[in-house]
């Protein structure tokens, strides 16, 4: 027993924390099954793998849901009466409750079920859009929604039974809370995006000039490294889909995509990931093996991938220190191309069909018609043989776009596959928390931008170690990012931000975006 530990207070303090882990241990092993499903995995191995993963999902939802887990926490309970609230031993208890009830809602063969489905469901999709075959993937979906309506209803809600899907990712958070929100960011996007979309459009065809492999992956690392991400603790692999995984606080797997014709869409998909990787990495190791070593929410998760990504990634001040040493790796590419072309290049603002490719002024409408479709497939009022038209029509309507094949359109996340009903609207929720984030920052640091114009970036990492990570899901998004910044959730700086960055960028749409 580790004597330092805030959790060495008490024996039955111990005896949950041991019970815990075994369960984490599980988890753990089912998410590193995942990720190699999604890296190295031979394709014949689909079946089992499915299997292997209902089985490890099934044994850890039934050891945490069992009699055992909670006579522990009614000892745990007791013993840290008269903690004050911030104890991480009164946190653990209290978000252990909180998890425990919402799961004893659920079935262990619900969890098996979505387990074995989810994992054959991945393969589908992607041998769906490989081969731009709805009706190969569509039977899976059908099997899926019905599976979450069955678990929201598990779950239970009060008004919309999105609502408990949407909790698993954003706690708290409700179906008509993001719809509010997101009537109002669409009410000013369209006609941004249709501002902007009208004026010249910088030069970009650069970007799209040959980059081997091999000098992208060692590009990517050492972005990686610069900013923070330790690779003694992580990895960076190739998947379909860029994602990233915390096995462990000391295992952080991300994953990325590269095109020999299209380098920068690796290296920002690579910032994205990292920005999630150095979210798992700081969280506090006393944490490690409770289900306190996790995000606070998938919005506030998002805020870290978004921030670096974009914020900080997508940045003048990032670029003055990166781009001379981009010029030199990537060996005559862009010798030709000035500092100030490729950041207006990198910045460039036009619609596209592709969600991991959109600038940040589309990028949210993306997210606001993914919302909208899922609500409707879960409410029964969108049927899944409808669902690719209805794709192609929102398309149209917000960002004057029609996908030519399915691979653009509908089939081209892999969310809806994994059964993450619920899971999109944090993407436009994370950006909103990564502006107003991004403005403490400035406030705390007043020159920030001089500090990544030599590329230390330890102040901004210390900044969010402190804030952010190290509490993993020891407190709640919205109690951390009101403690971070001062405020509750907002819009009103990440318009700001967008506004401020763009008409610089656009000067003759200036008027348009005041």
């Amino acid at each position: 027993m580790d004597k330092t530990s805030p959790f060495a207070i008490h024996p039955a303090l111990d005896e949950l924390r041991a019970h815990l882990a075994r369960i984490m241990d599980l988890r753990a092993a089912a998410a590193l099954l995942e990720w190699d499903q999604e890296t190295y995995m031979p394709a014949g191995a689909t079946a089992v793998r499915a299997e292997q993963l209902g089985t490890l999902h099934r044994l850890a939802h039934e050891w945490f849901i069992a009699e055992r887990t909670g006579e522990l926490l009614e000892a745990a309970a007791a013993a840290v009466q008269g903690l004050p609230p911030e104890h991480l031993a009164v946190r653990l208890v209290e978000v252990v409750r909180e998890d425990y009830d919402k799961a004893r809602r659920v079935p262990p063969e619900l969890v098996a079920e979505l387990a074995r489905t989810e994992s054959e469901a991945r393969e589908a999709w992607k041998q769906a859009r490989r081969e731009n075959h709805y009706a190969t993937f569509a039977p899976y979906l059908e099997r899926l929604l019905a599976l979450n309506r069955e678990k929201a209803e598990a779950l239970g809600y009060e008004k919309h039974p999105y609502d408990a899907l949407l909790d698993q990712y954003e706690p708290g958070m409700t179906t008509e809370a993001v719809r509010v929100l997101f009537e109002q960011l669409r009410a000013e996007l369209v006609p941004l995006v249709r501002a902007l979309a009208d004026q010249p459009r910088p030069e970009a065809a650069f970007l799209h000039r040959y980059v081997a492999p091999e000098r992208q992956w060692a590009l990517n690392r050492l972005v990686l490294e610069a900013i923070g991400f330790d690779l003694q603790r992580g990895r960076l692999d190739a998947s379909v889909h860029p994602f990233s995984t915390g096995i462990a606080i000391a295992d952080v797997r991300l994953t990325t995509r590269i095109d020999p014709h299209d380098f920068a869409s690796g290296l920002f998909a690579t910032l994205h990931e990292a920005g999630h990787g150095l979210y798992e990495q700081g969280i506090d190791p006393v944490l490690e093996r409770t289900p306190l070593a996790d995000g606070a929410s998938l919005g506030l998760h998002e805020s870290q991938s978004r921030l670096w990504e974009n914020l900080i990634g997508r940045s003048l001040p990032f670029w003055e220190h990166f781009y001379p040493r981009l010029r030199e790796h990537l060996s005559g590419v862009l010798d030709d191309v000035s500092l100030d072309a490729f950041y207006r290049a990198i910045n460039r603002v036009e619609p596209s069909l592709i969600r991991v490719e959109a600038d940040e002024v589309t990028y949210n409408l993306h997210i606001l018609l993914r919302f909208e479709l899922e609500v409707a497939l879960i409410e029964g009022k969108l049927s899944v043989r409808d669902l690719p038209a209805a794709w192609d029509e929102g398309m149209q309507r917000d960002l004057g776009l029609r996908p030519e094949t399915l691979r653009e359109g509908v089939l081209q996340d892999i969310h809806w596959s994994q059964g993450a009903f619920g899971y999109f609207p944090t993407y436009t929720l994370g950006n909103l928390m990564s502006a107003q984030l991004w403005r403490a920052i400035e406030q705390t640091i007043p020159d920030v931008a001089a500090f990544m114009q030599r590329g230390d970036f330890r102040p901004i990492l210390t900044w969010l170690r402190t804030q952010i990570h190290r509490h993993g899901r020891a407190w709640k998004a919205p109690v951390l990012l009101e403690q971070a910044t001062g405020h509750p959730l907002d819009a009103e700086p990440w318009l700001t931000y967008i506004r401020k960055k763009y008409q610089a960028l656009y000067p003759a749409a200036s008027v348009s975006l005041s």
